[in-house]
């Protein structure tokens, strides 16, 4: 729409000092940038089968064999777009497209990703598939991305609900899911105020809203939108946690950096996942007392954003501790140091089944609504997060009501509950197990999510662009 694509214009041009200091600071915004803003979409795409079976989230997804078709075969072949923002929802669908792909090996699969390490991501998880960046929601851009793809379906992992493309959709009768859907605490009170401008620009075109919990979809109802688009599936994240501490990826992760060699010598890993500032620094300081007591605690520290890698190797430098970055580690290590920094991306699954306690970040500072916990549970880490995690508000009330997880409000309380389970291998295993059988109980919500996705598709096309 052209009022859209003008305020879409304006915001760029008052932004555009900013996003070109960022673009040179750390990176962002450079690449891809044709792609996003014009819609250029490689033309052809690798014939793809059904792969025989997932594999492990921490670990690439194997090319599938080629199906014996020729290329014009090959085009009269439905397509499915899958969108995925970042490295979070990229891991969705390492559990959700495999699993589409054995129920309906006649469609190709398009995988989309908005940021660089997204991106990057699913390249390694899907070598055998086209992966593109998903277009700016320009008129000319969702148009051009559409025409080239010329899906039967899209679908849309957890949110990026954008106008232009949801309209463009629209009018091509092209079914829209939401899947593994979400509206945290934060999003409905925003969109709240403009109830009816959301659900005219990106509630009514949405297909269908297969959303992770039943308040969710309260939500959405409250919202505008109607009863039959919802359905509550449950999180496909808790599928995808498969908590194998002796899967490939986690074993060689642990000879690499020595990690077998912790336990033997009675020590515990805490691995702080996904952390945003100043969380680190609390993490590192907390670490540095903690050590005092136990000299042989280790640190495996993962910041939640790439760009930030560098900003941590010097705050991690700057405490003093001996420490590597996982990035310059080509050789098993002899000893692991007292802390590692997990510089790379797609290792945060396999690391998981290295630590002993864990910490998920984005969850102390009141700004970012938690990072998943699941992960985690899944692999029996008793876990700690702070009182800020309204993007997994349901996960995390379960993990604490089942003795799986503690809150932590602030450092000090993060420091004694850390000691108290470094202390206490039984209280580790207790709390473990109990995390790992909550994860064991709500797993079936990708075979849930793929029987929404199959009734959409066997909806006639006249009833999607109604």
């Amino acid at each position: 729409m052209l009022l859209l694509d003008l305020l879409y214009l304006l915001a760029l041009t008052v932004l555009s000092p900013w996003l070109l200091w960022r673009a040179v600071a750390t990176g962002r915004y450079r690449r891809h940038l044709g792609a996003k803003l014009l819609g250029r979409v490689p033309a052809s795409a690798p014939v793809s089968a059904a792969p025989a079976a997932p594999a492990p989230a921490s670990t690439p997804v194997p090319a599938a064999p080629a199906a014996p078709a020729s290329a014009s075969a090959a085009r009269r072949q439905p397509v499915a777009w899958f969108h995925a923002v970042s490295l979070g929802e990229v891991a969705v669908l390492g559990t959700l497209v495999p699993a589409f792909r054995r129920r309906h090996p006649d469609y190709h699969v398009v995988v989309s990703s908005t940021t660089d390490s997204g991106l990057a991501e699913a390249h390694r998880r899907f070598p055998d598939l086209r992966v593109i960046a998903f277009p700016f929601d320009f008129s000319w851009a969702v148009a051009a991305a559409l025409d080239t793809v010329r899906p039967a379906v899209v679908v849309l992992v957890e949110s990026e609900l954008w106008p232009n493309f949801l309209a463009a959709a629209r009018r091509r009768a092209t079914p829209v899911l939401v899947v593994n859907a979400r509206v945290s605490p934060r999003t409905f009170r925003r969109l709240r105020p403009v109830a009816a401008l959301a659900r005219r620009l990106i509630l009514e075109p949405v297909t269908r809203f297969a959303v992770q919990e039943s308040e969710y979809a309260d939500r959405l109802r409250r919202l505008g939108v109607p009863e039959e688009k919802l359905v509550v599936t449950g999180s496909v994240k808790y599928d995808g946690a498969t908590g194998e501490r002796d899967a490939p990826a986690t074993r060689a992760l642990a000879s690499l950096l020595a990690a077998e060699r912790v336990a033997a010598t009675g020590g515990c890993v805490w691995l702080a996942g996904s952390t945003h500032a100043p969380e680190e620094a609390i993490v590192l300081d907390v670490f540095t007392r903690l050590r005092r007591r136990f000299p042989e605690l280790r640190l495996l520290l993962v910041p939640r954003h790439p760009d930030r890698f560098a900003e941590v190797a010097r705050l991690v430098e700057a405490s003093g501790w001996p420490f590597v970055r996982r990035s310059s580690v080509r050789q098993p290590l002899a000893e692991m140091p007292p802390v590692v920094l997990l510089d790379t991306v797609g290792e945060l699954g396999a690391a998981w089944g290295l630590a002993d306690v864990g910490f998920t970040g984005g969850s102390l500072d009141g700004y970012r609504g938690g990072q998943s916990m699941i992960e985690p549970a899944g692999y029996g880490v008793p876990c700690l997060f702070g009182p800020h995690v309204w993007n997994f508000r349901d996960v995390a009330r379960r993990l604490v009501e089942v003795g799986g997880a503690v809150v932590v409000p602030d450092a000090a309380t993060l420091e004694v509950e850390l000691a108290r389970l470094i202390a206490d291998a039984g209280l580790r295993a207790r709390r473990g197990a109990a995390a790992r059988e909550l994860v064991r109980r709500q797993q079936g919500a990708t075979a849930r999510t793929l029987d929404v996705i199959t009734a959409v598709l066997r909806t006639p096309a006249r009833r999607h662009a109604a």
